[in-house]
């Protein structure tokens, strides 16, 4: 193993004056009276005794609530007492008062008293639970209850007690789904579960310490859903899942996920087998954003499950638990050969792999904090980077890191953005300054129950760790909960009466030192004569240095750290391909120079060579290879350079986004075992296509590239998902002559093929039907039923009502009774008042299109957000269709490739505009139309405004801000702009060239000139399908 060599040299600038100790380094005690001159901390001997009083907030997650009663279809012995209110309880009960909240603060008071009467007097333990009181001035944080401990006593018995408290209760639970088909666990006889499923699903509960419920489906809880989801063109297959959700800690839940999933793979009759990896390799042998592991499931057609990444960071386990054991992988598949297969690949590429490994200091206190509050972040990190973190456990008080990688670019990313997190937590001290007894005998220091109640008082309302030591309040959370707990000490009678001083810490990157201070430490001078505190550099290590803002009084050191905090950087990164850097730079860095001078912001560019990667990994992730950074108090600008920057990209390489589309997970293995196909689908639209991970049991798969070739890949990416849809109806002789008729049946199914790329199957034979992403449609019928299953791909999943419609439009002459159909989707109604006014015939009100299937690029459904639920979100495809055609993405595609005049503006347009939409850009002054008049043709006062001193162009069209207009250009060198367009949603500002702002702008240039471009808002596909599997039964192992 490689081994990096870390020097952590003290480096202390003599310019900064004074010096001061690592604070969150052990001490034992400070000089009880300090000169209010002099802020020179004196070393106390180890030998003398000192009493410390240690409060935090113990995050037990009160918020969380337990599944609805009427939803509940079984539940694990005892979960059901523990997650559901009893009967009679008022509907206004705050959450926090289930029963298992309660347990677990009777429990927590219990292990506090067991502490308080076992050392005899030595330790003072103390637990409250109170609901934090609503402040103006602090920050806005979550209500609920919050549960406080508060220890009195020696220092380092008091740090050991903590770790003990934290790590003998159920601290951080959470909740996990995870979605089954029906058919898998429904007894094909009734319509019941299974008991072998249930007794399986109680087992697991016992060997994980969980409580498990099995759930209806949402469709059934909401019967609206099935509506809302063929409003959007498919049957919502997804919705009509059964859930298992599963509530604990999050190590034994994550454990009972795993188990779930594995006992779905034994329904489906695959085999189970295990292999053993050390902890620290599996995120190495993943590689970045699990790219490996899905190359072998892609090719050995198994699944692999991961260990959590943490096992043994929160020391709890449930009582009779068994841990799941960190370096056991789990792999699934349909024999054992395939088995064998991945499990040989796994050993081959640990072989191949090189370890280099780094140890890192960091703050004991800021490593809880992570612990507590970033864990998912480092998850994300380590993904990124293909590397693994090992953390001590939660309260040791050890502040070692060791990061292990493959490279040795990727281990210092993965340090770097670790010190980051940790600059995001702050630590304070506040020295109360006693004057001497002799001068104030009447003054008297609070008693122990005081300083509890008091430190009870500013952890519970601000969040942060507090402890007090000698008259010295030590603070430790993250910025505003440090900001906040110094509010509430500020308004203790107590500490008003003394003078103190306050030192507030905040850890920055060596590599922003000089921007922070300024030239010649010029901005920290004007700070410091502003708000008359003293701040100090001091701390330096490798990778980060200590800020410490030094204040006698409270509103002058806020000032001052306000000030501080708003030269601090803020910055934005994005990907620029290399190819562009240089015409963005410009000769001799001119256009660069322009727009940093112009925003006041740094910017600067790396190519592959400067980031050191030239593998093949980095040709896929596309890393973000420009960086803006300016002081915070300018952070709005950000947005800005980078609008200007982008500008200056081609539409094929323009911005990166990220689209989500929804199927189902058990058609992953599919299309994972199809990878081949889609490296070339990614090659062609230079996007990339990732798959959750097995572990995760996530439906959502995400496709990633430049905004103007994501729908693209989209669409050929849904290519390969076919989806299939029932229709149920009562057989006639007539009908049953019809599909006897080859030639009748055979014509039907062309024209469904020809029209709307559908194909109709009659009362298919068991297995017959192509295996498809959505609900199993395997199911015997009865003599006097015919069914018709119709397949597609998701591509086409958009003119499904109208194949439905013309199919029964077919049918119908032939006998086909319509009132007896089941599986028609609904025409979505109309929201107009028409329907309110039924009487009235009156050629005003007429019937107004349906929200749902408008083209204009303004409606309210281009809106759908992640807060929309999955079947109420509009498909990608709907946004795309004409109402009343069988307009398919594919076929708009087609028609758009083949308009070749570059006068118009069809041929650049975005993939994301409809035709309707296209149609009325390309009308005259469409850039510019009357609100009130939709139909692009102009209208009389419209027409009136044309200037024929403008050539013929209105005299908004020769504005300055217009890069393709006609008038006379200005001296001097202009950045050159490649076609500017409006912002695909990515949270940025309107600047003047989107057209989110108020200057008007043509739509349409001449014939000579370039076309400008509009785009629809960034558009997420949700529909819900759902995958097949056979009816086996179920064995256990």
């Amino acid at each position: 193993m490689h081994k990096i060599q870390s020097n952590f040299s003290r480096m202390t600038p003599a310019a900064f004056g004074i010096s001061r100790f690592h604070q969150d380094l052990p001490q034992t005690s400070q000089p009880l009276r300090r000169p209010p001159t002099s802020s020179n901390i004196g070393t106390p001997t180890a030998s003398e005794y000192t009493i410390v009083n240690l409060s935090f907030n113990v995050p037990f997650a009160s918020s969380l609530s337990g599944p609805d009663p009427e939803e509940i279809l079984h539940a694990s012995p005892g979960a059901k007492q523990r997650w559901t209110f009893p009967a009679g309880t008022p509907e206004a009960t705050p959450i926090y008062k289930l029963p298992v909240h309660v347990q677990n603060e009777e429990r927590l008071r219990g292990l506090c008293s067991y502490i308080s009467d076992s050392s005899g007097g030595r330790i003072q333990a103390l637990a409250t639970s109170t609901e934090p009181k609503p402040s103006q001035a602090m920050q806005q944080r979550a209500q609920g209850l919050i549960a406080n401990v508060c220890i009195s006593g020696e220092h380092d018995i008091v740090h050991k007690l903590r770790a003990k408290v934290l790590n003998e209760t159920p601290i951080m639970m959470k909740s996990a789904i995870v979605d089954i088909d029906p058919n898998l666990i429904l007894d094909g006889a009734e319509i019941t579960i299974r008991s072998s499923v249930l007794s399986h699903i109680d087992l697991c509960a016992k060997y994980t310490g969980t409580d498990i419920f099995l759930l209806k489906s949402r469709a059934e809880v909401d019967p609206q859903l099935a509506n809302k989801s063929f409003e959007n063109g498919t049957d919502s297959g997804l919705d009509q899942r059964y859930r298992v959700n599963i509530f604990g800690d999050a190590e034994s839940v994550e454990h009972a996920k795993t188990r779930t999933l594995m006992m779905i793979d034994q329904i489906l009759k695959h085999k189970i087998d295990v292999i053993k990896l050390d902890l620290t390799m599996h995120t190495l042998v993943s590689g970045r954003t699990g790219k490996n592991i899905k190359l072998i499931e892609s090719a050995t057609k198994t699944a692999i499950y991961f260990p959590p990444p943490f096992p043994g960071v929160f020391g709890y386990v449930p009582p009779g638990a068994t841990r799941r054991a960190p370096d056991e992988i789990f792999i699934t598949g349909e024999t054992q050969e395939r088995i064998n297969h991945a499990k040989q690949k796994l050993r081959e590429l640990v072989m191949s792999l090189k370890l280099f490994s780094k140890d890192v200091m960091v703050s004991a206190s800021k490593i809880d904090s992570i612990l507590l509050d970033r864990l998912d972040k480092v998850r994300r990190i380590m993904e990124a980077n293909a590397s693994q973190v090992m953390f001590p456990q939660l309260g040791s008080q050890r502040g070692l890191v060791r990061v292990q990688g493959t490279d040795v670019l990727h281990v210092e990313r993965t340090v770097k953005e670790i010190m980051a997190l940790a600059g995001q937590f702050y630590s304070a001290s506040w020295w109360l300054m006693l004057p001497d007894p002799s001068q104030a005998p009447g003054l008297r220091p609070p008693s122990s129950e005081e300083v509890r109640a008091m430190l009870g008082d500013v952890c519970t309302n601000s969040g942060a760790d507090i402890s007090f030591e000698k008259f010295t309040f030590t603070i430790n959370g993250s910025d505003d909960a440090v900001k906040d707990a110094m509010l509430v000490i500020n308004q203790i009678p107590f500490v008003q009466r003394y003078p103190y001083q306050i030192r507030v810490k905040i850890e920055l990157a060596n590599e922003h030192k000089e921007f922070v201070s300024g030239k010649k430490n010029g901005k920290i001078n004007k700070i410091m004569g502003q708000s008359n505190v003293q701040i100090i550099f001091d701390g330096f290590n490798e990778y980060n240095f200590y800020i410490d803002v030094v204040g006698s009084q409270y509103e002058a050191t806020k000032n001052g750290l306000d000030l501080v905090e708003q030269e601090m950087p803020a910055s934005i990164s994005f990907h620029v391909p290399d190819q562009y850097h240089k015409r963005i730079i410009g000769i001799g860095g001119q256009h660069i120079q322009r727009i940093m001078k112009k925003h006041s912001v740094f910017v600067k560019f790396s190519n592959a060579m400067d980031r050191g990667g030239n593998s093949k990994d980095d040709d896929d992730v596309k890393v973000d290879n420009v960086i803006c950074r300016t002081p915070a108090r300018n952070a709005e600008s950000l947005d800005f350079v980078k609008q200007e920057i982008m500008d200056m990209v081609e539409k094929a390489d323009a911005e990166f986004v990220s689209e989500t589309v929804v199927i189902n997970r058990l058609y992953h293995r599919e299309l994972i075992a199809r990878l081949t196909e889609i490296e070339e689908l990614e090659k062609e639209w230079n996007c990339k296509i990732d798959f959750p991970s097995t572990e995760q049991a996530s439906d959502v798969v995400t496709i990633s590239g430049p905004q103007y070739q994501v729908p693209k890949a989209l669409d050929a990416f849904l290519k390969m998902v076919p989806e299939s849809h029932e229709i149920a109806f009562q057989k006639t002789t007539e009908l049953e002559d019809f599909f006897d008729s080859d030639e009748l049946y055979n014509e039907l199914r062309s024209k469904m093929r020809g029209q709307y790329e559908v194909d109709v199957h009659y009362n298919p034979v068991f297995g017959s039907l192509p295996k498809s992403a959505t609900a199993s449609v395997e199911r015997i019928v009865t003599p006097a039923e015919g069914r018709l299953v119709l397949t597609y791909t998701r591509n086409n999943a958009g003119g499904l009502k109208d194949a439905i419609d013309f199919l029964i439009s077919q049918l119908v002459p032939q006998g086909l009774d319509a009132s007896t159909i089941k599986g028609a989707i609904p025409r979505p109604k109309s929201d107009s008042f028409e329907d309110s006014l039924p009487f009235f015939e009156s050629k005003l009100l007429q019937n107004a299109p349906s929200l749902h299937l408008n083209d204009s690029p303004t409606r309210s459904v281009f809106l759908d957000g992640d807060s929309t639920p999955v079947s109420e979100r509009s498909s990608l495809f709907d946004k795309l269709r004409k109402p009343g055609s069988i307009s398919s993405f594919s076929s708009f595609m087609s028609r758009k490739n083949h308009n070749n005049n570059p006068g118009t503006l069809f041929k650049h347009a975005s993939s994301n505009a409809s035709k309707a939409s296209l149609i009325s850009m390309e009308s005259r002054e469409s850039g510019y139309r009357n609100f009130w008049n939709d139909s692009g043709v102009n209208l009389p006062e419209e027409d009136a405004s044309v200037s024929s001193v403008n050539g013929g162009w209105p005299s908004r069209f020769t504005d300055h801000k217009f890069p393709f207009g006609t008038g006379a250009t200005t001296a001097g060198d202009k950045t050159p702009r490649h076609e500017p367009r409006a912002s695909f949603d990515s949270g940025r500002p309107p600047t003047s060239h989107s057209f989110s702002n108020n200057h008007p702008m043509p739509m349409q240039a001449p014939a000579s000139q370039s076309g400008f471009f509009h785009h629809n808002k960034k558009m997420h596909h949700a529909n819900n399908m759902n995958g097949s599997a056979p009816n086996l039964p179920l064995p256990l192992r």
